[in-house]
C-alpha cells in the first residue's frame, strides 16, 4: 500500500529528439570548422596506415555523424535535456526503439530504463552508436529528475566530495594549458607505426620539445588514439623514458585487452591508460580485473550514460583503480565531483589553436560552466539537473520532421502485400519507383 505521505512522482510523456544544424555545437567533439586543431592538426589514428587519410581526421568520417540531442518532458511539463553524437541514426534508434521503454515510466527508475534499453539492443548493439544513443537518454534523464527534485545532478549521486575540480587540458599548446592555470597537459601524437623510424623519431623529438617548453615538473600526458601497436608502444615509451611522461593514454585498440597486459609487462614503471572508446560495465570490466591500466578514462556519453558509469565506478573502486572521464563538459563535473575515486577532470581545448578556454559544447547552452585558472568551484554546479540552459539560438533542428521514414511505429509489423496490390501502392506513389523509396499509405516502399 502506498503511504498517502509519499507525493505521485511524474512519469516521462514525450521524449523529442534534436538535429544541430551548422558546426562547433552540441556534443560531437569533432563537428568543428575546418582548420581546428581536433581535426586537421597534426594527429595519429586507426587510419593513418594509409597516407591519404593522413592530413584530416575529416578525410576519413570522423565528423560524419554529427551533435544530436534529447528531450525528454515529464507529466508536471518539466523537461531534461542532453546532447551527445551520433546525428540522424541515434534520433531514429531513439523513437523508434527506445522510446517505447520511456513513454509513461518513472524516470527514477534509471537502473531498469537503462536495463531495457541496452537489454533490447544487444542483438544488435552492446558497443558503438547503440550505447551512445542510451547515453544521452540516460543524461535527459538524469537532468529531468534534478529539475523535477530542484537539486543539481550531483547532489543526486552522492554529493560533493571536494569543494573544487582541478583540471588538466587536452590540446596542442601545453605552454597556454599551464599559462591558464591547468595543473597538466595532454598532446596528440602526431605519427604512428606505419611511417616507420623516422616517424618514431619525430615523435620522440615532438615530446621533447613540449617537455622543454614546459618544463621538468609539468605532468605532461600523450594521446595515442588507438594509433599504436604493441611493439611500436614498447619501443616508443622507452625512447621517452629521459621526458617524465606522466601517462600514455589510449596506444591500443580497445580490444587489445592482451596487449596492455604487455606493455605493462614491459614498463612496469609507466603508467598506461584507456577505455575512451569502451562501453558499458561489461567492457570495463576485463580492464579493470586485469589490473593493467592506470587510470580508467570512459566518456559518459558513450559509455552507457551517467547510470552506467557509476557502476563502471563503483567496479573500479574495488581495485583502487581512478575513473577520470573523457571530456563530456559538464556531466563529468557532476559524476565527477561526487566520486572520491575520480581525483580530476579532463578539459577538451575546444578552441580552434587549442589556446584558450571556451565551452566544450560550443554555443548549445547559455551558460556552461568552465575552468577559470585550471579549476572549477563546486558551487557553479549548484543548479537543478545539469543546470545548463538551451541557447535560443542554437540551430536545433526537430529530428521527426526530417527523418524519412518518419518513426511512428517503423518497425510495427506489416502484413506482406500481394503484389498487385504493391503494384497499386506504387503507381499512387507517382511513377515507377526505380530507385530511392517513398511512404504511401503509411507503407514504406523501397524501390532499390
Amino acid at each position: 500500500m502506498v503511504d498517502s505521505r509519499t507525493r505521485k512522482f511524474p512519469v516521462i510523456t514525450e521524449v523529442r529528439t534534436f538535429l544541430v544544424d551548422g558546426v562547433g555545437c552540441g556534443g560531437d567533439y569533432h563537428n568543428v570548422d575546418g582548420g581546428h586543431w581536433l581535426v586537421d592538426g597534426p594527429i595519429a589514428t586507426p587510419m593513418s596506415r594509409y597516407e591519404k587519410y593522413r592530413s584530416s581526421r575529416v578525410s576519413w568520417g570522423i565528423n560524419m555523424l554529427g551533435s544530436f540531442c534529447v528531450e525528454v518532458e515529464a507529466s508536471d511539463g518539466t523537461k531534461g535535456f542532453a546532447t551527445g553524437f551520433g546525428g540522424p541514426p541515434a534520433c531514429w534508434l531513439a523513437h523508434a526503439h527506445f522510446e517505447r521503454f520511456l513513454i509513461g515510466a518513472d524516470p527514477r527508475d534509471t537502473n531498469r530504463l537503462f536495463e531495457q534499453m541496452y537489454r533490447a539492443s544487444m542483438f544488435y548493439g552492446r558497443k558503438g552508436l547503440p550505447v551512445a544513443v542510451i547515453s544521452v537518454i540516460d543524461l535527459a534523464i538524469w537532468d529531468l529528475l534534478g529539475k523535477i527534485r530542484g537539486e543539481p545532478v550531483y547532489k543526486l549521486i552522492g554529493g560533493a566530495t571536494r569543494e573544487r575540480l582541478d583540471f588538466y587540458c587536452t590540446g596542442p599548446e601545453p605552454v597556454s594549458a599551464k599559462a591558464l592555470g591547468f595543473f597538466g597537459a595532454k598532446v596528440p601524437l602526431p605519427y604512428g607505426p606505419d611511417e616507420g623510424r623516422p616517424g618514431l623519431m619525430k615523435n620522440v623529438e615532438f615530446l621533447r620539445k613540449h617537455r622543454e617548453s614546459v618544463g621538468p615538473d609539468f605532468p605532461l600526458m600523450v594521446d595515442c588514439y588507438m594509433s599504436l601497436n604493441v611493439p611500436y608502444t614498447i619501443e616508443l615509451a622507452k625512447a621517452c623514458l629521459d621526458l617524465g611522461i606522466d601517462w600514455w593514454e589510449e596506444c591500443l585498440s580497445p580490444d587489445d585487452f592482451d596487449g596492455f597486459k604487455q606493455l605493462k609487462r614491459a614498463h612496469p614503471q609507466l603508467k598506461f591508460t584507456t577505455g575512451e572508446h569502451e562501453y558499458s560495465r561489461y567492457g570495463f570490466r576485463k580492464l579493470i580485473e586485469g589490473r593493467n591500466i592506470d587510470i580508467l578514462q570512459p566518456d559518459v556519453m558513450w559509455v552507457g550514460g551517467l547510470t552506467e558509469l557509476l557502476r563502471v565506478s563503483a567496479m573500479a573502486a574495488a581495485y583502487d583503480i581512478p575513473v577520470v572521464p573523457h571530456a563530456s563538459g559538464p556531466y563529468s563535473y557532476h559524476f565527477v565531483c561526487s566520486q572520491p575515486g575520480s581525483p580530476f577532470q579532463e578539459y577538451l581545448a575546444n578552441s580552434p589553436d587549442g589556446k584558450s578556454v571556451l565551452p566544450v559544447f560550443g554555443n548549445l547552452f547559455l551558460n556552461e560552466p568552465t575552468p577559470t585558472k585550471g579549476y572549477l568551484d563546486i558551487t557553479e554546479l549548484d543548479r537543478p539537473g545539469f543546470g545548463l540552459e538551451i541557447n535560443p539560438a542554437a540551430r536545433l533542428i526537430p529530428a521527426k520532421s526530417v527523418l524519412n521514414p518518419t518513426p511512428q511505429g517503423p518497425l510495427n509489423f506489416l502484413p506482406r502485400l500481394a503484389s498487385s496490390e504493391l503494384k497499386a501502392k506504387q503507381d499512387r506513389a507517382g511513377a515507377v519507383i526505380v530507385s530511392g523509396s517513398t511512404t504511401v499509405d503509411g507503407i514504406f516502399i523501397n524501390g532499390s
